[in-house]
């Protein structure tokens, strides 16, 4: 059985266009309410990180004044490395004079006397340089002095070589006081290398 609509064209057309606009409006109150929600779930979000950069902030300034409270000791580190550098400038290459007497009143020999001792080292910064014969030498020392026999110049000559440090013992003059005396003035010199360094003199504490 079929249902005629007997209302007006104009009624039912009022009609149509009032649920329309009701359809409209719910659907604009649905998107007003989303996107009130979702600005709520951002305004949240940025409230908590605006906490964390607030946290991060009041980390940082007590790292900072942390950092302030440590630098007086930091200047005074790099105040005593600078002083260290200057001290190992300064001791750099350096012989044990002490030692060298010591060692020299243990190999002369018996007819020998000893009338000056120069020693020289080689300034800072070439040490190792030197090619050749000469490569790893620090200085040297040389000897003037008086000698019995020949003989006992050639034992001198040896006995130098027996200390740590000490090599390429030479003599560059041998003169007899008188004739037939055989007594010698001499000048004579051996070259040092690094073992005969102090430890501090070598770069060490």
């Amino acid at each position: 059985m079929s249902q005629v609509n007997l209302l007006p064209p104009e009624l039912r057309q009022r009609q149509a266009t009032r649920r329309t606009t009701s359809l409209v409006a719910l659907v604009g109150v649905a998107a007003l309410a989303a996107v009130g929600f979702f600005y709520f779930l951002q305004t949240m979000n940025l409230s908590s990180e605006q906490d964390e950069l607030d946290a991060q902030q009041t980390t940082n300034a007590a790292v900072q004044s942390e950092v302030a409270k440590l630098q007086p000791f930091a200047d005074l580190q790099a105040e005593l490395e600078s002083k260290q550098q200057l001290v190992g400038t300064v001791l750099a290459n350096e012989v044990s004079w002490s030692g060298v007497l010591l060692d020299l009143s243990r190999i002369i020999p018996d007819d020998e006397a000893l009338t000056q001792l120069t020693g020289q080292i080689t300034p800072t910064g070439t040490t190792g340089t030197t090619t050749g014969a000469g490569a790893g030498l620090v200085g040297s020392i040389s000897f003037t002095g008086t000698v019995k026999e020949i003989d006992t110049l050639s034992l001198w000559l040896t006995r130098l070589e027996t200390v740590k440090g000490w090599v390429n013992s030479w003599t560059s003059s041998a003169t007899e006081t008188g004739a037939f005396s055989r007594i010698y003035n001499f000048t004579s010199g051996v070259d040092l290398t690094s073992d005969a360094l102090t430890r501090r003199g070598r770069g060490g504490q």
